[in-house]
């Protein structure tokens, strides 16, 4: 009886992880799917600790009590521009915690003569359980160390450049095969094979800080989807030895929703995976090409710009990570709100790749309160930027450079973009004029349609707000 009640506690549980992935494809209902996520993952913790036999109680809820004042601290401390390397850092310790249930359980049979004698005695279910521990042991090895460098170069304290070294695919595939050569070795289940554990463990590791290193910041968030996919997979392996279908079926989601969000990413910057994988946005370091391009700087003064402002009817606003940096959210929706005093539409176009982390711009600006209806994706605001009389670009680069589809020698050529160029007046707010992280110049900064309003962008808003009201 018990066992049906926990049955159907984790179906629900299902269900409501299911709900909640499809309520959060949308701003309007992203509140709710986190929560019908949380309260299914609620639902199935409860729902263990009515599992037959269960041991180490307290201990299990101190680790609960303890994650939880954790991840309440640091949901509440971390500011919304450092959210994709929490993400990375909860992801990383996903991975960690696959590794070492994995070394406990692998352990447990090296110590176990009952263990060691089912292994030997049903040998396609042992060696099925076997091979399922190990992949759990390297993936989530992998996607710990992995995550730590991701966090670590978006955080800024190890390089966010591409590392690059002699041989480093021959030192990367060759290392994934010692890993398998280790792992192969340790089915012998020989005594004195214990250390191998730690020693693949400790490869893993390794592998995860090679995997990561030469991938480029730009490219971060599509390599933090990724490690979260390879998390998945080590829940579903987990859930799959313990019979606990809860953490399969999560598991499974976790990591089919990382990939496909891994894929749409790459599609978003008009690169494969295998080029974020094992490439870099620009090799070269320098131009895109040498194409003569009139690199005259117009800049405008704070009173111009509130004019061209005040007396427009339609404004595209472009956020980007400078916007989030700066913490200007608040001060630009009260921009938003003087201008449509005035008479002016005003809309924000959003790139699906801006910021840190897909919906990075979303989340920013639903923390102002910017109405949901005015968050207007790329595909749908590109055909409107002719009839668009300004736009203003805050923090943005890459996501609106022309050179995107105006010169096929540019690294990021192909790559959809937000066409702010065809707009008739373009404002860019900015601190200088240095290169986003394809590290190019910007074609839209020499545009003769665009001036340039130096400055931090929440020190430049709140002054352009002042000036708007005084019209």
């Amino acid at each position: 009886m018990i066992t049906q009640i926990i049955d159907i506690s984790y179906l629900i549980a299902v269900v409501l992880f299911v709900l909640g992935i499809k309520n959060m494809s949308h701003p309007d209902t992203a509140r709710k799917g986190n929560l019908l996520a949380a309260g299914g993952m609620g639902l199935a913790m409860l729902a263990t600790f009515f599992t037959p036999g269960l041991q180490n109680i307290l201990i299990i809820l101190f680790a609960i009590v303890l994650g939880s004042v954790i991840g309440y601290y640091m949901s509440r401390k971390v500011a919304m521009t450092a959210m994709p390397q929490m993400v990375s850092f909860f992801n990383g310790m996903g991975g960690a915690a696959a590794a070492l249930i994995a070394i406990a359980e692998v352990y447990g049979i090296f110590h176990s003569p009952d263990a060691q004698l089912t292994f030997m005695s049903n040998t396609s279910t042992a060696y099925f359980y076997f091979g399922a521990l190990l992949v759990s042991l390297v993936i989530g090895a992998i996607s710990f160390s992995g995550s730590i460098i991701a966090m670590g170069k978006l955080q800024g304290f190890v390089s966010g450049a591409s590392v690059k070294w002699p041989m480093q695919k021959v030192t990367n595939n060759g290392l994934l095969l010692v890993i398998a050569f280790l792992c192969v070795w340790l089915f012998q289940m020989e005594s004195g094979q214990e250390p191998l554990i730690y020693i693949i463990c400790l490869l893993g590791l390794v592998f995860g800080v090679l995997f990561v290193m030469p991938i480029g910041g730009a490219d971060m968030p599509v390599v933090i989807s990724l490690l979260n996919a390879f998390t998945g997979l080590t829940a579903a392996t987990t859930g799959m030895l313990f019979d606990n279908k809860v953490m399969l079926m999560g598991g499974v989601l976790v990591g089919a929703a990382g990939l496909l969000l891994t894929l749409l990413m790459c599609k978003a910057m008009n690169r494969s995976l295998s080029a974020v994988l094992f490439g870099a946005f620009n090799t070269a370091g320098g131009a895109a090409s040498d194409r003569d391009i009139d690199t005259t700087v117009r800049e405008i003064s704070l009173s111009d710009a509130s004019v061209l402002l005040s007396y427009a009817k339609k404004v595209v606003i472009i956020p980007g990570y400078g916007l989030a940096v700066a913490q200007a959210q608040h001060v630009v929706h009260e921009l938003e709100k003087l201008l449509e005093d005035k008479g002016v539409e005003v809309k924000y176009g959003i790139h699906p790749v801006a910021g840190r982390m897909p919906g990075h711009m979303n989340v920013l600006l639903a923390e102002s309160d910017v109405p949901y209806d005015k968050l207007i994706e790329m595909e749908t605001i590109n055909p409107e930027f002719p009839q668009i009389d300004v736009v203003v670009v805050i923090g943005a680069n890459d996501v609106v450079n022309p050179a995107a589809y105006l010169d096929p020698a540019s690294p990021i050529y192909g790559m959809p973009i937000l066409e702010a160029d065809k707009a008739q007046h373009v404002i860019v707010i900015k601190r200088s004029m240095s290169a986003g992280y394809a590290g190019i110049d910007n074609e839209l900064f020499y545009n003769p349609k665009t001036r340039m309003l130096f400055g931090d962008a929440k020190g430049v808003l709140t002054k352009l707000v002042a000036a708007v009201k005084e019209l």
